[in-house]
């Protein structure tokens, strides 16, 4: 639940009760905003068993061996759902490459219940993570979900998968000699490296397998309007996964790639920047979901006006002038000059 004046100790009580079989709640709200469209209600009881919300009735009431908790004189809504997100990391204008060969992931892991606390006590009590150290998030998501930690539902992809060079390649820009073990999780190149990527995943525990078959913005000499994995990569991924009862997030700018993934079938589209309207009835026709982070597009357009310096080579103006992803596709036009 998302409640105004006082949000953050209910979201934060009912993520430290996520997967346990709590006592039943009783919240008194002032007013109920249920999500349905509905209008809203006054002064209401909403009872909470084992975490799912079982009734909603009108007045003040205190069913039998319930615990209230008080909100009388605030307002209440459904927890908040975040389809794409990085739990485990943060881009906060520091210098990534810096920070990847400088820190390992016993730091992320460290910093990581504090990033789960505050989405939690932002709202959102349910989001899919689509990128991370498989171990680390895995691990986090059961520390969530047993109460260990504060934090919202988890359905969590692990490592995204993608080919030597790639967006998910964080060898790219680096002296070849520089090696880390975990980076070689995300690199798959051909069918078998593909299918054994996945099978991998959900063996450590992944819930959905997330791909990048183009480029993308924040890696090294990346183009974000080219396809870089084969159909015949995305097509045994996508195989593969949905074998597994495993769904398939695609990391996509190009228009051609995003065709080709979603003819495939991919289960989603992230970001799908270049998309035209060629690609929505293939979109309609697959049952293809585009989920497209407009909120992340706005925060590197903003960067790359203030401090070009922190986004990655090549840096704008040059790069987005020839490729204007800020200033056409997330956020109003603009010279980057």
């Amino acid at each position: 639940m998302r409640i105004f004046k006082g949000a953050a100790s209910l979201a934060l009580a009912f993520g430290l009760a996520n997967g346990a079989q709590a006592a039943d709640v009783a919240i008194h709200a002032g007013r109920l905003i249920d999500g349905t469209g509905s209008a809203p209600k006054s002064q209401v009881t909403i009872l909470v068993h084992d975490d799912r919300i079982v009734s909603v009735t009108p007045g003040f009431t205190q069913p039998a061996g319930a615990s209230v908790i008080d909100l009388s004189k605030a307002t209440v809504l459904p927890g908040l759902i975040d389809c794409h997100v990085h739990i485990t990391g943060q881009f906060d204008g520091g210098d990534p490459i810096r920070e990847m060969v400088t820190t390992t992931g016993y730091d992320a892991a460290y910093k990581a219940p504090a990033y789960a606390r505050a989405t939690l006590e932002a709202g959102f009590t349910s989001v899919r993570d689509v990128g991370a150290s498989t171990e680390l998030v895995v691990a986090m998501k059961r520390a969530i979900a047993n109460g260990t930690i504060a934090g919202p539902r988890m359905w969590v992809a692990g490592a995204p998968l993608g080919p030597t060079g790639g967006h998910s390649d964080s060898h790219s820009g680096l002296d070849p000699a520089i090696e880390n073990p975990e980076w070689n999780e995300a690199i798959i190149d051909g069918v078998d490296s593909a299918i054994r990527a996945v099978r991998k995943h959900r063996q450590e525990g992944a819930d959905l397998i997330k791909i990048m078959p183009s480029g993308g913005v924040l890696s090294v000499n990346d183009d974000p309007n080219l396809q870089l994995l084969s159909d015949a990569e995305i097509k045994a991924v996508v195989d593969t996964a949905h074998a597994l009862g495993m769904k398939v997030a695609a990391h996509i700018h190009g228009r051609e790639a995003v065709d080709h993934a979603v003819s495939l079938g991919v289960d989603s589209v992230e970001h799908g920047s270049y998309a035209g309207a060629e690609s929505y009835p293939l979109f309609k026709s697959h049952g293809t979901y585009l989920v497209p982070t407009l909120l992340i597009g706005q925060k590197v357009y903003e960067i790359a006006k203030a401090h070009p310096e922190q986004l990655p080579p090549p840096r704008p103006p040059r790069r987005w002038k020839s490729r204007p992803i800020c200033a056409r596709i997330w956020a109003p036009p603009i010279a980057l000059a």
